[in-house]
């Protein structure tokens, strides 16, 4: 074959996978990335509560019963829009969720949870991140199905609402153990 063939046939296949790629992501859902924690347990930490300096919580908390990990900060429009149907979650169906608030100011995160209610049995302060980012985070809001264990097994990215709970995540958060 001549070189000449190889320099229009080079292109054409640099296109195509160029196309397949972007094809694939156009069908993709933003909202399931993968995490390698899946399986595994909460990564060790100690962090302070929110509203005790104080107090201080470890990994342990993750063990007992089923529950989620909502990764919330004040500067989170999202954050916001989920909040209601978390305190839905908590006081109508009885589900223990644990809030990670995520780089964020202290004070306002209080005020937050004093004005919009407070729908976790313990809030943890991310002040600088460092539980976020072995959790992978990549903003908030994100929710993290913990089993009785302490083993995480599924990550939501973006709100919880009545929508995706009812179609996707209430299965997944009963078939818990």
């Amino acid at each position: 074959m001549s070189k000449r063939f190889w320099y229009f046939l080079l292109p054409l296949v640099a296109f195509l996978m160029m196309a397949v790629f972007l094809y694939r992501g156009l069908y993709s859902d933003a909202t399931e990335l993968e995490s390698v924690l899946i399986g595994r347990p909460v990564p060790e930490f100690t962090l302070q509560d929110i509203y005790q300096q104080d107090k201080q919580y470890a990994a342990d908390i993750f063990k007992g019963e089923p529950l989620l990990l909502n990764v919330w900060a004040t500067w989170c429009p999202t954050c916001r829009a989920e909040h209601a149907f978390l305190n839905s979650l908590a006081e109508q169906q009885g589900i223990k969720i644990v809030g990670l608030n995520y780089k964020d100011d202290r004070q306002k995160a209080i005020q937050w949870l004093e004005q919009l209610g407070n729908p976790y049995q313990i809030n943890l302060y991310d002040g600088k991140g460092l539980l976020a980012l072995d959790l992978g985070v990549y903003g908030a809001p994100e929710t993290y199905f913990i089993d009785s264990h302490g083993i995480i097994r599924y990550r939501h990215v973006g709100d919880v609402n009545p929508r995706n709970w009812q179609d996707t995540l209430a299965p997944i958060f009963s078939a818990l153990e």
